[in-house]
C-alpha cells in the first residue's frame, strides 16, 4: 500500500510528529488538571495534523500531452511576464507561482525533458510572494531541454521563502524524465518559476494571475502548430 507522504520530507516527517507527541504527553502530566491544558493540546494536535499534511504526496493521474507545459508546483499564479534578463536568455516568458504552507510542495517536471544542468544559488529569505524573490532568495535552477518538438530549453526555479529554508532536488544531469515526474520539493512556504523562450515557437498561455495550479495536473501553456 502506498503511503501518501513524500520521501523528500524525511527526516522531518518522522521526527517532528514524535517531538510534538512527546510535548503533548509532557504537558498533559505537568498541567493537569488545568483549564489551560485543553486549548494548548488542541493547538498542538492541529500542528501535528498540519505537519503530516505539509509533507503529503497525493497520487496524481498525469494526462500526458507533450504539447502542454504542466505546472511544476501547487500554488497560485502570481506573475506572467516577458523578461529581457534571465539565465535562460532573452527574451523569456516567466510564469511565477507562490506556494503557501498549506500547498503540496512536491515539484514535477512540466514536460518530458533531459536535464542539462542544476545550479544552486545562495541568497536571502524574503517573502516568496515577491516577484523579486526569485532573483534575491536562495534558489535552485534546473535547466532542461524538451524531448518533443519544439525542443526548447526550459528553466524551472525552486525558490526559498521567508519560512522555507531547505530545497530538495534529485534531478540528475543528463537524465531524462517523463512529463509529471517528481524531482524534489521546497520545504515550507516558497515559490516556483518557469522560464521558456518567448519565441519563435508559438504558444498560448492557459492560466492568468490569481489562478490556483496543481503540479503535474494544471496546464500552464500550450504549444500551437
Amino acid at each position: 500500500m502506498r503511503i501518501p507522504l513524500t520521501k523528500y520530507g524525511l527526516p522531518q516527517v518522522a521526527i517532528f510528529p514524535i517531538l510534538v507527541c512527546v510535548v503533548m504527553a509532557a504537558l498533559f502530566f505537568i498541567l493537569r488538571p488545568s483549564m489551560i491544558l485543553i486549548p494548548i493540546e488542541i493547538i498542538l494536535f492541529f500542528v501535528l495534523v498540519w505537519m503530516f499534511s505539509f509533507f503529503r504526496d497525493p497520487l496524481r493521474a498525469i494526462q500526458f500531452d507533450e504539447n502542454i507545459l504542466l505546472s511544476p508546483a501547487d500554488g497560485t499564479i502570481t506573475e506572467i511576464v516577458v523578461v529581457e534578463d534571465s539565465e535562460l536568455g532573452a527574451p523569456a516568458l516567466k510564469i511565477g507561482m507562490f506556494l503557501s504552507v498549506f500547498n503540496v510542495h512536491v515539484n514535477r517536471v512540466p514536460c518530458s525533458v533531459r536535464i542539462e544542468k542544476v545550479v544552486y544559488k545562495k541568497g536571502k529569505f524574503i517573502n516568496a510572494m515577491s516577484a523579486d524573490s526569485g532573483r534575491i532568495n536562495e534558489a535552485n535552477d534546473i535547466f532542461m531541454q524538451r524531448l518533443s518538438n519544439p525542443k526548447d530549453r526550459l528553466l524551472v526555479r525552486q525558490v526559498s521563502g521567508a519560512i522555507a529554508r531547505h530545497i530538495v532536488c534529485e534531478a540528475k544531469v543528463n537524465s531524462e524524465y517523463r512529463q509529471g515526474t517528481a524531482f524534489g520539493m521546497i520545504k515550507f512556504g516558497s515559490r516556483a518559476e518557469v522560464y521558456l523562450p518567448a519565441g519563435p515557437a508559438k504558444h498560448e498561455v492557459m492560466v492568468k494571475v490569481g489562478d490556483p495550479v496543481r503540479a503535474g495536473l494544471t496546464p500552464l501553456l500550450k504549444y500551437l502548430p
